[in-house]
């Protein structure tokens, strides 16, 4: 083959890959429609996110739980199962609920309250579902709508009032874990006492934002795992916040360990986001495993009933 037969090949199959690009964003023009006009309505909104809150590691998933929630939404928007003709109390409905997205819109940009403006956006997507899906296409867009809600900045009175006792669940945890292995560590409210070293549990370590973090993703694998078993999917949704919290124990218990054996510099180096690696992997292998029991024990379920 030639030189200019593989430039040919090479560029048919750019060719090929741009047209079903542009088709599979072409193929719900409904989707495109509404993409475009919330870009337009809440761009001012992102800029002052980008600057504030999502510029803080603690809130840093925001912008991509929102391009996932997004993805979500267009993968189970129905183009053709398109809502029927507006009647008077849907459409009262729906404005109503536009209504109510434009004055927590408004409300939050006069009054600098960014959870407000941008949460204005759950109710904008739920009137414009209800205007362009029909009502079976609506329950599989419940959960994208929901996902969204996880990358809305939490308001600090909301994070001051619950991280403390989440903190001090985790550092008693941690304590009763170190001891019963043998580690010579005491506890002070959030403090440990490890060794010669002193570590403090942050709010970064055991929060509500992180746990926050965790929940988004645990409904992710809800979303994606796609369940059909209504007492498996409340099941895993309980077990969320279980497995957030010992993950976030988990992570901890290594930062102790890492402080301890190679120093107070390695625990606050680079060790450090290796411990937040560990907290997430530690999170969705802990969600795969509860996963993984139910399946087994519903299928020893199944298998005994029909047995009988």
């Amino acid at each position: 083959m030639t030189r200019a037969d593989r430039e040919n090949n090479l560029l048919k199959r750019i060719s090929s890959n741009a047209g079903i690009l542009s088709l599979a964003i072409w193929s719900k023009p409904r989707f495109n429609t509404l993409l475009l006009l919330l870009s337009a309505v809440y761009v001012y909104v992102f800029v002052q996110l980008f600057n504030s809150d999502w510029s803080e590691p603690e809130s840093g998933h925001g912008p991509l739980v929102l391009v996932l929630a997004l993805w979500l939404l267009y993968r189970e928007w129905d183009e053709k199962n398109v809502a029927p003709e507006l009647g008077v109390w849907r459409t009262t409905g729906i404005f109503a609920i536009y209504l109510l997205a434009a004055v927590l819109y408004i409300v939050g940009l006069v009054g600098e309250i960014s959870q407000l403006s941008y949460g204005s956006i759950v109710p904008f997507l739920i009137a414009s579902i209800l205007l362009f899906q029909s009502r079976g296409a609506r329950f599989g867009l419940a959960l994208p709508i929901l996902f969204v809600c996880f990358s809305i900045p939490l308001p600090f009175f909301v994070i001051a009032a619950t991280t403390l006792p989440m903190k001090q669940v985790v550092a008693e945890a941690t304590e009763q874990f170190l001891w019963a292995t043998g580690y010579p560590v005491a506890r002070s409210g959030v403090i440990l006492y490890l060794g010669s070293y002193q570590l403090q549990v942050a709010d970064a370590c055991a929060g509500l934002r992180t746990l926050f973090t965790l929940e988004a993703l645990g409904l992710l694998y809800l979303i994606l795992v796609k369940s059909t078993s209504l007492a498996r999917n409340v099941i895993l949704a309980l077990l969320v916040f279980p497995i957030a919290m010992l993950a976030n124990t988990i992570r901890v218990i290594v930062l102790c360990l890492i402080t301890y054996y190679l120093g107070d510099a390695a625990g606050q180096g680079y060790l450090h986001g290796f411990a937040g690696m560990v907290l997430f992997i530690g999170g969705l292998l802990l969600m795969l495993g509860s996963d993984a029991v139910l399946r087994i024990f519903a299928k020893h379920r199944g298998a005994g009933s029909a047995s009988s």
